[in-house]
């Protein structure tokens, strides 16, 4: 039988807010594919299906989708990125509120030292840029590196972690997860976003990835996803660099403008950029 990352806390216990990652069935994972995790291209990552009990997460989409937009607090439409996003857990039915929790426990904290081989994780109790993601039809998220600090914590961003949450996706609905070479030259892998699909990877400055494709799927029928960060206080010198928010790269054949963009992202200050962020945001309000 195929031991699972979660446990009941009663032999009767149906749901997932009962339910606790168990140590014992984490590390069997870790030691499982540490050496595939680490030796992975183009950065470090793993991907493992049938993470949890596909009826225990079956709850979360459940609730999410009685819950509606009511969830969500971002709404992004720009030329990066056109999704939906929540990082306020309160917002959250019980749930999947719960899971996230058990993403931020020690014990899950110990699985994700052992897999990847970095110490001193730390948690984000804040969800900063985490927490439930929803990507609807013609919406996408461009190639990127992701911020690299947790302003509020002051700690260093090593470690991402989605968990999918779509039941009968199918591969022309698209919504791929590209991870692409450090020149942005080549794919190196395209995953489908399929439900109880669990991706953990690196993240520095030169780990790209996203979903850089217009969705696909049907009018009703959306991407879904949990999304963790992990930090560390402090990072090898060989990946340290000033303070940046996203870095979106273009791929070949994608326009210059593009390019001259994400130039500016470089060598703007993240202050400067949430200030152009925020007027564009309060004269589109105005404008509507």
């Amino acid at each position: 039988m195929r031991t699972t990352p979660t446990e009941r806390t009663q032999a009767t216990a149906p749901t997932l807010r009962e339910s606790y990652f168990q140590p014992e069935a984490l590390q069997a994972i870790a030691a499982r594919l540490r050496s595939e995790y680490q030796a992975a291209r183009p950065f470090p990552h793993v991907v493992i299906d049938d993470f949890l009990p596909a009826e225990q997460l079956a709850e979360i989409v459940d609730e999410l989708s009685q819950a509606g937009e009511i969830a969500h607090t971002q709404r992004f439409d720009n030329a990066e990125e056109r999704k939906l996003a929540t990082d306020d857990e309160s917002r959250l039915p019980p749930a999947p509120r719960h899971l996230l929790t058990q993403f931020n426990s020690a014990v899950f904290i110990e699985f994700l030292e052992s897999l990847t081989g970095i110490e001193g994780l730390i948690p984000d109790p804040h969800f900063i840029g985490g927490g439930f993601h929803e990507i609807k039809r013609g919406g996408f998220l461009k190639i990127h590196a992701d911020f690299n600090k947790h302003r509020r914590l002051r700690l260093d961003r090593r470690i991402n972690l989605l968990l999918y949450l779509n039941r009968n996706w199918r591969e022309e609905y698209g919504g791929h997860l590209e991870l692409w070479s450090t020149d942005m030259k080549t794919r190196e892998r395209r995953i489908l976003p399929v439900f109880n699909r669990c991706v953990i990877f690196n993240t520095t400055d030169f780990s790209y990835h996203g979903h850089p494709e217009p969705l696909m799927a049907p009018e009703g029928v959306s991407r879904r996803s949990l999304a963790l960060y992990y930090y560390t206080s402090g990072r090898p010198e060989e990946e340290l660099s000033g303070d940046h928010g996203t870095l979106f790269r273009p791929r070949p054949g994608e326009p210059a403008r593009a390019r001259a963009r994400m130039l500016l992202r470089r060598l703007l200050p993240p202050i400067v950029l949430d200030v152009v962020r925020n007027t564009r945001a309060r004269a589109s309000k105005r404008s509507s």
